[in-house]
C-alpha cells in the first residue's frame, strides 16, 4: 500500500479540527476529546502544515477558523460521517434496508407539515432508520448551510429560481411551488388598511421584487420570532401578514386567507444534500418518500 501523502488528514487529525472549532479553543477541544491541549496543538500544527493553510487564528479568548480553516473543518465533517455511515450502508448492501442516524435540518414549518408523513411512512418502511430532525432559520446560510459544513445529511430549504444562494457543490431537488396569501383577521371590511406583520425569514429573494411592486404593502410594523407568531398576532386583529401555504396550514378561525393571484409571489421549497450523502441509502430513501409525499 502506498504511503499516504502529504496533505492527507488521518480521521483523528480531522476531528481534532472539528472539535477546535466547535468548542472555540484549544483546551475546551481537549476536554472534549479526552487529550492534552499540547496534543491537540501539535495536531493542528501538523494539518495545518500539510495542507499548506493557516486553519485557526488563535488568540487570547480562543481559536476562531480562517475561511481556509472553515473549509477544511467542513470537509472534514463531512469526511468523518462517511466513517460513521459506512458499515450500515455495507451491510445494507443488496437488500434495501437502510440503517443508522438520518441528520436532517429543515426550517420550521417544513418541519411541522412536510417532514412528518414521509417520515411516518419512511421509519414504517425502514424501522432500522432513526431520523433526527433540528429547525433551522432559514436566514443567511440555512439549513443549506448545515448540510455544506457537514451538520445535516439532507436540509429542506427554500430555493431560488434562478439556483443562486446555495453553498457550492450541493445537490438539490424542487419538492413544491407555494403561493404566497393575504392572511389577515377574520370579517375584517378592509384588511389592505391594518398595519403589516412580518418575519425575518420571510420574503427571500424569490419574493422582493414582487414586494416592492405593491404599493398597498406599508412596511412591517411588528417583526415577530416566527411565522407561527405571527398568524396568533393576526387572529388577535392586530395586523395582516402575507405568508406562504406551508405557513398557513397552522390558520385557525380568527383568521381569513386571500388569494393574491397569478401574478402573486411564489417560493420553491426542496431538498438540500452533499453528493456523498445523496448516495447513501437513507437519504436516498428518505428523497423517494418527500417526492411521493408532493405527488399526492
Amino acid at each position: 500500500m502506498a504511503a499516504a501523502g502529504p496533505t492527507e488528514l488521518a480521521p483523528q487529525e480531522l476531528r481534532v479540527l472539528v472539535a477546535v472549532a466547535e468548542a472555540g479553543g484549544f483546551s475546551a477541544a481537549a476536554a472534549r476529546l479526552g487529550v492534552t491541549q499540547s496534543a491537540v496543538s501539535h495536531s493542528v500544527r501538523g494539518s495545518e502544515a500539510k495542507l499548506g493553510a493557516v486553519l485557526f487564528e488563535r488568540g487570547r479568548s480562543g481559536a476562531a477558523p480562517t475561511p481556509a480553516g472553515e473549509r477544511a473543518v467542513a470537509l472534514g465533517r463531512r469526511i468523518l460521517r462517511l466513517y460513521e455511515v459506512l458499515g450500515a450502508e455495507a451491510r445494507a448492501a443488496g437488500r434495501d434496508a437502510p440503517e443508522g442516524v438520518l441528520r436532517i435540518a429543515a426550517f420550521r414549518s417544513a418541519a411541522l407539515h412536510l417532514l412528518p408523513p414521509a417520515l411516518e411512512r419512511l421509519t414504517a418502511r425502514h424501522p432500522g432508520i432513526r431520523p433526527e430532525v433540528r429547525v433551522v432559520r432559514e436566514l443567511g446560510a440555512g439549513a443549506a448551510g448545515e448540510v455544506a459544513a457537514g451538520r445535516a445529511d439532507l436540509g429542506i430549504a427554500t430555493l431560488n429560481a434562478d439556483g443562486t444562494g446555495l453553498p457550492p457543490g450541493v445537490l438539490t431537488g424542487v419538492l413544491a411551488r407555494e403561493s404566497y396569501a393575504l392572511v389577515h383577521p377574520a370579517g375584517h371590511p378592509d384588511p389592505k388598511s391594518l398595519p403589516l406583520l412580518d418575519w425575518d425569514e420571510n420574503c427571500g429573494s424569490y419574493t422582493r421584487a414582487w414586494w416592492r411592486a405593491q404599493d398597498w404593502i406599508p412596511c412591517a410594523t411588528v417583526k415577530a420570532e416566527d411565522d407561527g407568531m405571527v398568524l396568533t398576532m393576526v387572529g388577535r386583529g392586530l395586523g395582516m401578514a402575507i405568508m406562504p401555504e406551508l405557513s398557513l396550514r397552522e390558520a385557525g378561525d380568527a383568521v381569513d386567507i386571500t388569494d393574491l393571484g397569478p401574478a402573486g409571489p411564489v417560493r420553491q421549497v426542496g431538498y438540500v444534500t452533499t453528493p456523498e450523502s445523496a448516495a447513501t441509502l437513507a437519504v436516498r430513501a428518505l428523497i423517494r418518500e418527500l417526492r411521493s409525499e408532493q405527488a399526492r
